[in-house]
């Protein structure tokens, strides 16, 4: 496997993750999938890192999967864990950036396509730039969507404007994208990195527990009834009490009027 695919930063407790093909708008090969599902289980095996940002190197955030191998037009051929289970890697990949504990910010530098598009929807929140584009694309492969669009694009955008956008595979622009609620944030080109890093390092300044309990609560609640999250809600609540030296710098941190330090402890 390459390990040059993927670059991995640090600013302090930013993890900054860049799929590095520019020359393919990063499309996912094996080497670069494999690579990604490395990062994110070492990302969130690091309880230093508190936030995390996918991005692309180049100009395309991500062009979806590589449907050629070698340049020859052939498919690339299926992995053995992709024959061993039932999701395959687009199932991997939508699991994996979704199941991440802490907040995923996508920094959309170009565009996002199919399982790239995928990609960034499974992020928390998704920063772009007059750049970024997005299309679904699947149905001009004489495919359905997978990697976790058919269950991201609705709740984002939907369920009528993500019809629209799978049933027209149409390219959605970045004031179209902002406007529908596929970029959160919308700033200049040339900044976008550096205002996903600050949004990120705002996020990190958190209490880490808090921070992780209040993802996790926000992804089990989308799926409930009100009664059921409420309940979830004050079970959770126990968990953000075991951090007892962050509730205690909190507490000091306001009667002193600083900014608290937090250390997940």
């Amino acid at each position: 496997m390459s390990t040059d695919v993927l670059l991995t930063e640090r600013h302090d407790h930013v993890a900054v993750l860049t799929l590095n093909r520019p020359r393919k708008l990063n499309a996912l090969d094996a080497d670069l999938r494999d690579a990604m599902l490395d990062a994110v289980a070492s990302v969130q095996s690091d309880d230093d890192v508190r936030a995390v940002i996918f991005t692309g190197a180049g100009r395309g955030f991500c062009s979806g999967a590589d449907l050629t191998s070698g340049g020859r037009g052939e498919p690339t051929p299926p992995t053995q864990m992709d024959r061993l289970d039932d999701l395959g890697w687009v199932g991997r990949q939508a699991l994996a950036v979704y199941g991440l504990d802490k907040p995923v910010i996508a920094a959309v530098n170009g565009v996002a396509a199919g399982a790239g598009m995928s990609l960034s929807l499974a992020c928390d929140l998704r920063v772009g730039s007059e750049k970024s584009r997005f299309k679904t694309i699947f149905i001009e492969r004489n495919l359905s969507p997978d990697s976790g669009m058919s269950f991201f694009l609705p709740r984002i955008v939907g369920y009528s404007r993500a019809a629209d956008l799978v049933y027209t595979s149409r390219t959605v622009d970045a004031e179209e994208a902002h406007r529908i609620g596929l970029l959160d944030r919308l700033v200049d080109h040339d900044e976008l990195l550096e205002r996903a890093i600050e949004l990120a390092s705002q996020m990190a300044d958190w209490p880490p527990l808090a921070l992780r309990v209040s993802k996790r609560v926000l992804q089990h609640n989308v799926e409930c009834d009100l009664g059921t999250a409420l309940r979830h809600e004050l079970t959770s609540l126990s968990y953000g009490n075991r951090a007892v030296n962050d509730r205690k710098e909190s507490l000091a941190a306001f009667r002193e009027k600083r900014k608290p330090t937090y250390t997940g402890t």
